[in-house]
């Protein structure tokens, strides 16, 4: 698990000239606090809106900060301190990096100008494999299982889970294809050994949704699925600490929504709008629960804030209020 010994926010600013990583310190109370602002050596691509599940991650250790350079097609290594960040490295991945994965300092990174994943050492930066996804493949996110031995990707070009053995080299196994429970599969967390995934459903107004699904060596079969929200265009997803919630962000009406998780992998929509930034309008995004598992935190990039919510024992978000003031092309959020 993650340290929190730092307790921080950071978010990249995406700009093409040369992207920065915000840092903004957490309080006891969950108040944030500008610490800093840190050029990452490499660009982003410049736009809003930018297709980031986990472009920006910590280490399980919470030791390192990893942020994707879309537009210079390479990944940033930070050290995480007490008084901000520290440049360590910059690791060339591939075309338009928009997601990266960590896991006992193995890190994948998903390139998605050409749908690859470009593996390497967290170490010494050595290459581990570059492995093209298939033809027509949109990818979404990478991720890995709790326990490091799957690597899973979301498809919205073929509607379609992926998911890679990891071998005790890092590199991959063969790929198992398991099809979507609903259309275009987006963000996804893990609890345990159930994987919740949600669905944009093409953007459909009123159309979010989420599945989850038990995960084996060989598929990933459907628990409960297409579990809609009454809300548009989800995207993100975040597990509690105990696995018993997870949270949704959707981009084009400002609404966190919570689902509860079965001990079974079974998802049930409780609270469509659990938290909310600006009620109505497009913009929110990339969310991270603190490492403490006490505070969610999502940015708003129409709004250019990032906004926070104390989350109580049942899963209920008590709003916190908003900060920074963010570039409109910031993207990406990790919290420790």
């Amino acid at each position: 698990m993650q340290h929190s010994q730092h307790p921080a926010v950071f978010v990249q600013t995406n700009e093409a000239d040369a992207n920065r990583v915000i840092a903004l310190r957490r309080g006891d109370d969950g108040s944030l606090s500008e610490l800093g602002s840190y050029a990452t050596g490499g660009a982003g691509d410049g736009t809003p809106h930018l297709t980031s599940q986990g472009s920006v991650a910590l280490t399980r250790d919470g030791l390192h900060l990893l942020v994707t350079n879309a537009g210079s097609g390479d990944v940033s290594i930070f050290a995480v301190e007490d008084g901000g960040l520290s440049l360590v490295d910059t690791v060339a991945t591939g075309p338009a990096p928009k997601s990266i994965a960590e896991h006992e300092g193995i890190v994948y990174v998903l390139n998605t100008a050409d749908a690859s994943l470009a593996g390497f050492r967290l170490d010494n930066r050595e290459a581990i494999e570059r492995r093209s996804l298939a033809e027509g493949s949109d990818p979404a996110q990478v991720g890995f299982s709790p326990d490091g031995s799957t690597l899973v990707v979301t498809d919205r070009g073929t509607n379609a889970i992926v998911q890679f053995p990891v071998g005790d080299s890092g590199r991959l196994g063969e790929a198992q294809i398991s099809p979507s429970s609903g259309p275009t599969p987006y963000g996804f967390a893990f609890a345990g050994d159930t994987l919740v995934v949600t669905e944009a459903f093409g953007a459909q107004t009123g159309k979010a949704a989420a599945s989850s699904y038990r995960l084996s060596a060989a598929s990933a079969t459907p628990v409960s699925r297409s579990i809609g929200n009454g809300r548009s265009e989800i995207c993100w997803a975040v597990v509690t600490n105990d696995g018993r919630y997870a949270f949704t962000t959707n981009f084009a009406d400002g609404a966190v929504s919570r689902y509860a998780i079965g001990n079974d992998g079974s998802i049930a929509l409780e609270d469509a709008a659990a938290g909310v930034a600006v009620d109505g309008q497009t913009g929110l995004r990339d969310e991270s629960l603190s490492a403490d598992g006490r505070f969610l935190y999502a940015v708003d990039t129409d709004s250019r804030r990032v906004f926070g919510w104390a989350v109580q024992a049942g899963g209920e978000l008590e709003p916190l209020g908003s900060w920074a003031e963010l570039p409109a092309t910031a993207a990406g959020l990790a919290a420790s």
